[in-house]
């Protein structure tokens, strides 16, 4: 059962209000060759996130988040359950769906032999974007980022897989979504570019009311971005509520330090040491 110290709203909460998200019972299971029965990845998880908000998912790795990401954007099906975004649901009207969102993932593709600037303005193309617009917006973008009009003309090859991530998070922000998923996308930056991207993702929800939902192994960094946060465990949903209401709920029922990081410990049963060596021994994606 969810443990969770947050009101669960559903679909009919406020009427007039369409939720900026809505996950209902949603369940995905993998076929795998060497085992009987199919994996349970994600196991019956429902959410609602407000428009707006910045609602993070935390679990260990093989926890399904990035599963669940992969779900919400349409790369994966459903088996069963649904995906709303904006009261568009995701099977129905996919194409309208995909207008509102965009995703950025750590395993992030370019053509790399291009720059920056041609990456973008390719991706500018398929979305229908006026290519002089587009180009300013890049520009202005990639400097927010900490990326030169000078280095956006160099191949996307030359540049740190820090970099690189910082050019996938433009990517996706050039197309205004309503709805921007990212998974793990501080991963592999330096400190510095860590705290420009979590700058620039609180600017986004100011300025431009954007809905965020953010994975991430860095605790401190969901304590400073995210309205509510999701602990999943083997595809579960185990535990919402806010950062201080995580915080409250394990020192209070459980007796241990008022941290998010004692949060994670008690509902996934691992640290945070024993997930990141298992990332680097296995290789084993999220």
């Amino acid at each position: 059962m969810t443990a969770t110290l947050s009101p669960q709203l559903n679909d009919t909460t406020a009427i007039g209000r369409v939720a900026a998200l809505v996950v209902d019972h949603a369940v995905k299971r993998f076929n795998v060759a060497d085992k009987r029965r199919p994996v349970m990845a994600i196991d019956d998880v429902s959410m609602r996130l407000e428009r707006g908000e910045i609602y993070g998912i935390l679990g260990s790795n093989g926890s399904g988040k990035s599963t669940l990401i992969r779900l919400i954007c349409g790369l994966l099906t459903l088996d069963a359950g649904r995906v709303e975004i904006f009261g568009h649901d995701l099977v129905r009207e996919e194409l309208t769906v995909k207008r509102l969102i965009n995703r950025v993932s750590v395993d992030a593709a370019f053509f790399k032999k291009l720059s920056p600037l041609e990456n973008l303005s390719f991706a500018a193309r398929l979305y229908g974007l006026e290519a002089g617009p587009a180009r300013s917006a890049t520009l202005e973008i990639l400097a927010r980022l900490g990326i030169s009009a000078r280095r956006a003309d160099r191949p996307i090859e030359q540049m740190s897989r820090g970099m690189q991530q910082k050019v996938a998070i433009a990517r996706a922000l050039l197309t205004s979504p309503s709805l921007l998923l990212l998974d793990e996308p501080t991963t592999g930056l330096d400190p510095r570019s860590k705290l420009d991207v979590q700058a620039f993702i609180e600017e986004l929800r100011v300025e431009h009311g954007a809905t965020i939902v953010l994975t991430t192994h860095d605790l401190a960094e969901a304590d400073r971005l995210c309205d509510r946060i999701s602990i999943l465990n083997d595809g579960r949903k185990v535990v919402e509520s806010t950062p201080i209401g995580l915080k409250l709920l394990v020192a209070e029922r459980y007796d241990q330090p008022a941290t998010l990081e004692a949060a994670f410990m008690t509902y996934t049963g691992r640290s945070l040491d024993d997930d990141h060596e298992e990332t680097e021994e296995t290789d084993e994606p999220n």
